[in-house]
């Protein structure tokens, strides 16, 4: 079944009532005949209407690079930070390249789509809310509370993009209603964003039956109210002379505060826990915290997208990650999932020091070995294991020349076909076991989990650290680490909670998002101040080897840039002439 979408002039004007599912259900009629009542009262129908606001909430471990012509770009928004980086070329050229070099018009490019999907689905929800009386009994009750959970969701997607927008809580047709809408000031979006979340808790029960897994319960609606105090308490967002590009004083520890109060109401509800891990040796931790981002829906998880597990990619909701992130050695081409050697360096020593701190055991010529568990199940290194295959990273000196190892050798004869630029590939969320050939359609279908009780946990040490009570921070740091069998913390920094927080939730999608919550995305995504690094491992001939560090995409190869004026994208062009709204700062019309 296709989307049915109505496409006017205007990005707001973008009719959500689009259906998708199962074309079985309208062989006697097409949904151009269907009436509203028709819609309303039947609860298949109803649930075919919602899907949208789940399929665009975010796209999960869906990644897409294209040619700026076709306009689209990916939201696997770590790519953009310095933790991961990919390995074709070709991508360089695309609107993934364009945008880390800061291009204007990739930026603006995304800035619309994220715009014209935001309202697209917010349209949708008030067209819902507006026929609610219409409403089976039997389903009222649950699906109010997601319209209103999603109508929260979608403006603190546009918050933390745009800041202030255009609150909007009616249907609307600019074809047929010429009324104009003012921008929000910050303060207000915060509000609302609070306030439409608290409506939904009080619709959505506490946990979910077995067949409405993966709905928002009470404890979702709390943690987006506490995800947007905590988001809001940003530095960037304080003393702003523009009341939607922030708050006109500084607002921090008030914001801290009540993200507390609403971590603890999470907390509450007793839905939600660290997945314990009972194996104390190495290789056992590794395979048990591995398991966690392979568990759907697990009691970790709090919010996560569902992908399908019916391993169908073309027509399904699943996703090709493991292909994507695969080395050569299994037939991968895309290399798309590259850890830096800035983010190996993170990892401490399974003795709790720094790698560089007196004492702890960091050997250069060995330098993988003893390090903190989580290291070995999130990267694969030269000589790491997988799928009973050892990692051939590393270059051999035969007869004065370099030969390549099996994972640094193109698979196949693709002119596109990369390998990894850093030296390492990702493990963290794959699948050891997932069949990788040339069936293009095949999926791999594990969730993507967008909030989990971990980051709770870092999110909740944040906020106690910085309203000076680190000693509550230092327990649930500690908690984190506990879990992993590695030593805990008797005191806490700022670096030791960033580090805990890069480490735990490395590759996930927050870690993008915390340089611009801690105001330091300028330094972090620009090549010039921070290059991404990889390694190379060399093999003499007499047996000893050679490692060194370049930089792969920084100071004298491709640059990233992140501007100031990044930090909001800017809204859609059409909708600032047609509503007379002012631009976010520095940006142009293309």
């Amino acid at each position: 079944m296709k989307f049915r979408k109505l496409l006017y002039t205007m990005p707001l004007a973008i009719a959500a009532t689009g259906l998708t599912g199962c074309d079985s259900m309208f062989r006697d009629a097409p949904f151009d005949s269907l009436s509203e009542n028709i819609i309303w009262a039947d609860p298949h129908l109803v649930d075919e209407y919602v899907l949208p606001w789940y399929r665009s909430m975010d796209s999960g471990f869906n990644t897409l690079v294209t040619t700026i012509m076709k306009g689209l770009g990916t939201e696997y928004d770590p790519w953009y930070g310095d933790q991961l980086t990919v390995g074709r070329s070709d991508w360089y050229q695309a609107d993934y390249g364009n945008i880390l070099k800061s291009s204007q018009q990739d930026l603006t490019q995304r800035g619309r789509s994220i715009w014209s999907t935001c309202y697209t689905q917010v349209n949708s929800i008030n067209t819902l809310l507006e026929n609610q009386d219409k409403l089976a009994p039997s389903i009222k009750e649950r699906v109010l509370g997601e319209a209103h959970f999603f109508r929260a969701w979608y403006y603190y997607r546009m918050l933390r993009t745009f800041g202030g927008t255009m609150i909007i809580t009616r249907t609307y047709d600019p074809l047929v209603d010429d009324v104009k809408f003012p921008r929000a000031s910050y303060a207000e979006m915060v509000e609302f964003i609070c306030n439409e979340a608290e409506e939904a808790a009080k619709h959505l029960p506490l946990s979910n039956a077995a067949t409405d897994v993966g709905r928002p319960t009470k404890g979702v609606c709390y943690m987006l109210r506490a995800k947007t105090y905590f988001w809001a308490a940003g530095e960037h967002y304080q003393n702003q002379t523009k009341s939607y590009l922030g708050f006109p004083d500084n607002r921090t520890d008030e914001m801290l505060d009540l993200a507390a109060a609403e971590y603890d109401r999470v907390i509450g509800t007793k839905q939600y826990d660290l997945i314990p891990i009972a194996a104390t040796d190495r290789d056992g931790v590794v395979a048990e915290y591995r398991n966690i981002f392979l568990t759907k829906n697990s009691k970790e998880s709090i919010w996560e997208v569902q992908h399908a597990d019916d391993g169908n990619f073309d027509y399904g909701n699943g996703h090709k990650l493991d292909r994507d992130a695969a080395a050569p050695s299994f037939g991968g081409t895309n290399a798309a999932y590259n850890p830096t050697h800035n983010h190996v360096e993170e990892y401490r020593m399974a003795n709790g020091k720094r790698i560089n701190e007196e004492g702890s055991g960091y050997d250069k010529n060995n330098p993988y070995e003893g390090r903190d568990f989580r290291f070995y199940a999130n990267i694969l290194y030269d000589g790491a294991q997988w799928k009973g295959h050892t990692m051939d990273i590393h270059y051999t000196m035969v007869d004065g020349k370099e030969v390549a190892g099996e994972d640094l050798t193109k698979y196949g004869t693709s002119t596109t076909a990369a390998v990894s630029r850093t030296g390492y590939y990702m493990a963290k969320f794959l699948r050891e076991s997932q069949v990788i050939d040339n069936d293009e359609t095949y999926a791999s279908s594990q969730n993507c989990i967008l909030w989990r009780y971990a980051e709770l946990l870092l999110d909740y040490a944040e906020i106690e650290y910085k309203l000076n009570r680190g000693d509550k921070g230092l327990d649930k740091v500690n908690q984190i680490r506990r879990r992993v069998h590695m030593p805990e913390l008797t005191s806490i920094t700022w670096e030791d909670i960033e580090n805990e927080r890069r480490v735990e939730l490395a590759f996930e999608k927050s870690t993008y998002w915390d340089l611009l919550r801690w105001n330091v995305a300028e330094k972090r995504m620009t090549g010039t101040n921070n290059p991404l690094y990889g390694v190379k491992i060399v093999y003499r001939a007499d047996g000893s080897k050679q490692i060194t560090t370049r930089v792969i995409n920084g100071k004298n190869t491709t640059v990233r840039y992140f501007r100031d004026r990044q930090y909001y994208l800017p809204i859609d062009w059409n909708d600032v002439r047609y509503h007379g709204l002012e631009q976010n700062p520095e940006w142009i019309e293309m």
